[in-house]
């Protein structure tokens, strides 16, 4: 049976770049490749297939050469050999780093574990910013053995069985494996004489005090990360610490985002007349004006007396609801008053009651 062409193979032009030959065996690979494809001999004919191809098209010399002759070009070369005589190797490390993950030829570098820690903040304290000391247990390097994990004065070797690469690479048929080494675990490195002191760990459970800046304008949940902060490791660089915001309950403000939100209460004689009312706020104190006939519930608004965000230096509004308190424990000369008070009041005077009366005797005619 007659091969097909190389390019017909791949699915692409004679004029194809490297990187379109690369990117076209890639969807072949991912395809067909025998592990997705178990038990399927078609599946493996056409990786094959696909394989030789691209070893072919892959290399400039052997793609001038077939493009001139054909497969006749390359007898002998790779593709006119037989499947068996492929560099396999050169393709895999190639193409299956990235299909399957990445190349692993090289150990990765392990890093410390992260941390967390909640740390409680009042309502000022969050949109204002302020800087806090705290106290976590951490893992820090082991000092006798400089977080080795060796005894001091000796060094950790390196494993012979993967001469440091921590990964093993093992050949099955045209397949190329890379495993965790089994021997130093992935470390590339052996302790024949662990540290006395961190029993080969190379840290010890300590305990740190940091002082961290909370930026103005953090809300419930927001996280500050501490690069470099969390536990240490033998041979590798700290995790990292992330603060983990807790607002504490206020009992004058809620918080919207960057909008705050309160009540206060007024006197009755100030909704009758008018006047102004002392609030609070992040960050001061100010006079708000209550206009005349102001009644529960009415929201007055200042403008850039609210929150600000991690993401927005602009504060934002301060909504206050304002209150009308009634008067309690009062004098028999005081009901009296109110009583007269009361007499010298018009229908005028309530124009609420006045609707609400007038809504009853309509929805009774109904």
């Amino acid at each position: 049976m007659s091969k097909r062409d190389y390019y017909e193979v791949l699915g692409v032009s004679r004029g194809a770049s490297s990187q379109e030959l690369k990117k076209a065996f890639k969807k072949l690979a991912m395809k067909y490749h025998p592990d997705r494809n178990p038990d399927d001999k078609s599946a493996a004919e056409k990786f094959k297939e696909a394989a030789e191809a691209y070893e072919i098209l892959s290399d400039p010399e052997k793609k001038s050469s077939y493009d001139q002759f054909g497969h006749a070009g390359v007898q002998g070369m790779g593709g006119g050999a037989g499947f068996q005589d492929f560099n396999f190797g050169d393709i895999f490390g190639d193409i299956f780093g990235d299909v399957f993950g990445g190349r692993t030829s090289s150990r990765r570098q392990r890093r410390g574990q992260d941390l967390q820690i909640r740390v409680d903040l009042s309502l000022k304290q969050a949109v204002l910013g302020i800087k806090k000391t705290i106290k976590l247990p951490v893992d820090n390097p082991c000092k006798p053995c400089s977080g080795s994990g060796a005894k001091p004065g000796s060094s950790p070797s390196t494993c012979g069985t993967c001469n440091g690469a921590g990964q093993i690479r093992m050949q099955q048929g045209f397949f190329s494996v890379q495993q965790t080494c089994s021997v130093c675990r992935g470390e590339g490195s052996i302790i024949k004489e662990f540290c006395s002191n961190c029993s080969g760990k190379g840290t010890i459970r300590d305990e740190k005090t940091l002082s961290i800046s909370i930026p103005a304008g953090v809300d419930q949940g927001d996280k500050v990360r501490l690069a470099n902060e969390g536990n240490a490791i033998a041979g590798g660089p700290n995790g990292d610490l992330y603060v983990v915001i807790n607002v504490l309950e206020n009992k004058i403000f809620e918080r919207d985002g960057s909008d705050l939100y309160c009540e206060a209460p007024i006197s009755i004689i100030t909704a009758i007349k008018g006047g102004s009312v002392t609030i609070p706020t992040i960050d001061s104190k100010i006079s708000l004006k209550i206009p005349p006939n102001t009644q529960t519930g009415k929201i007055l608004v200042v403008k850039g007396k609210g929150a600000a965000s991690v993401r927005n230096a602009s504060r934002g509004d301060l909504h206050c609801r304002v209150v009308v308190e009634t008067p309690s424990n009062l004098s028999k000369d005081q009901i009296k008053l109110i009583d007269q008070l009361e007499q010298s009041f018009s229908d005028q005077c309530h124009p609420i009651q006045a609707s609400f009366k007038k809504a009853i005797k309509e929805f009774e005619s109904e």
